[in-house]
């Protein structure tokens, strides 16, 4: 069987049917994207109608990839953090265009291959504590939970305050019921269970007249020319950037790196010394898919968590890679109903994976000042500064500032010193 030599089924002791039905489970739990990344990105000024369609390529072509290259049950498709990385730090907050943006993103792509290529990946991931890995998801988390409730309405902004919260709209009360539909369905362990908030909500918004019923179910997919091949690479080689684009390739590294660890796991794919099979292949695949989607139109492709959803109902091959792809190029034909999903109908799965990247700052050592401070700085200052790069330059260089006076400078690995050196860069341009 043709099949079973390229994806080798009986080794892995697998079938079609297993691999069908993973690769139909991963893609249920993580095609909520499909309607949250062209909302957050179309923020930026893209033409949303084509980052329906260029979503769902980046989706289809980075899991293919890393199905045929890899042979992993893994899927990737623009992650979560990362397009509000794109939109609210890099457009709006350092007021570049988004095809300048999309320059950033695909140099970020660039460098991860090469570091990846290099065998540079260890040593950046080994310079970086453990408190501040767990800052950055945190930090990320937190920012994109603060994006949901201003989404929803239920955060309004104030001039005494800064913020404040907002009057029960209809808006705010379908966000928080379907928030509620959410957590219900995934404690439930139900599979899909953000995408079905997110259906629910959008119900909840045409039978209250807040949403427009679509005048069309099914059709063909919008074009992507808006968007194609529109990234400004000679602007985002500018000085001020290079922080921006080393932020981007951090963050990708750190999500990609843990999220092959726990996959792997999953998938038993590890040696008995903890060796992860073909991470490097993984890796390179992930770099590959980011800069193929900047060159599509969206923002960083990465490997998804979701992936293990699939594993866990059987998938241990590209096999189900292959599966999950080609869901995400029949939901192209759906993209009336796509783009008619207002904000605040995304709003609950922002905030309900906010609190999933939040979860693991218990972790943190919160005994060590010179840990914790720096950490703290990390998660609290990219929702508070609306810029996830802001965070990360304040959290990376206060650790080394603060390693370095408290007597404890032989802590800091010399990598993290070239790392605070481009905090400091950002944070004075």
């Amino acid at each position: 069987m043709m099949l079973d030599k390229i994806f080798k089924l009986k080794k892995h002791q697998t079938t079609t049917k297993k691999e069908a039905i993973g690769g139909l489970t991963t893609f249920l739990t993580m095609a909520y994207i499909i309607f949250v990344n062209p909302d957050i990105l179309s923020e930026s000024g893209m033409d949303k109608n084509a980052l329906i369609t260029a979503t769902c390529l980046a989706a289809f072509i980075g899991t293919l990839i890393v199905a045929i290259w890899a042979n992993v049950p893994f899927a990737m498709a623009p992650g979560m953090g990362l397009n509000a990385f794109f939109t609210y730090t890099l457009v709006k907050g350092e007021h570049i265009s988004w095809e300048t943006a999309l320059g950033v993103v695909f140099l970020s792509g660039v460098f991860f291959l090469a570091l990846t290529l290099l065998g540079v990946r260890e040593k950046i991931i080994s310079a970086i504590p453990l408190s501040l890995r767990l800052a950055v998801a945190a930090g990320i988390g937190l920012f994109i939970a603060f994006i949901g409730f201003k989404n929803m309405e239920l955060i309004i902004s104030s001039e005494t305050t800064l913020v404040s919260l907002g009057a029960f709209t209809k808006p705010a009360i379908l966000g928080i019921t379907g928030l509620l539909i959410t957590a219900l369905l995934e404690s439930s362990k139900v599979k899909g269970g953000i995408l079905y908030g997110i259906l629910f909500t959008f119900i909840g918004g045409l039978l209250t007249k807040e949403v427009l019923m679509p005048e069309s179910f099914v059709s063909l997919p919008p074009s992507i020319t808006p968007i194609f091949l529109k990234l400004d690479i000679m602007n985002a080689l500018s000085l001020s950037l290079i922080s921006a684009i080393f932020s981007f390739m951090f963050v990708d590294l750190f999500d990609s790196i843990g999220t092959a660890v726990a996959c792997s796991y999953e998938a038993e794919m590890v040696d008995k010394n903890g060796k992860i099979e073909k991470v490097g292949k993984i890796l390179e695949s992930d770099a590959i898919a980011t800069i193929i989607g900047a060159l599509i139109g969206t923002s960083t492709t990465t490997t998804f968590i979701e992936s293990a959803s699939g594993i866990s109902a059987g998938a241990r091959t590209g096999l189900a890679s292959i599966f999950t792809g080609l869901l995400f190029l029949v939901a192209l034909f759906f993209a009336p109903i796509i783009k008619s999903v207002p904000s605040f109908a995304t709003a609950p799965a922002l905030v309900y994976i906010g609190m999933l990247m939040f979860k693991n700052v218990a972790k943190i050592n919160y005994k060590d000042v010179s840990e914790s401070l720096p950490a703290f700085l990390t998660i609290f200052l990219m929702p508070l500064t609306y810029s996830i790069s802001t965070g990360i330059s304040f959290g990376f260089l206060s650790y080394v500032i603060i390693k370095v006076c408290s007597g404890k400078h032989k802590e800091i690995n010399p990598m993290m010193l070239f790392i605070a050196g481009i905090s400091l860069l950002n944070l004075y341009l």
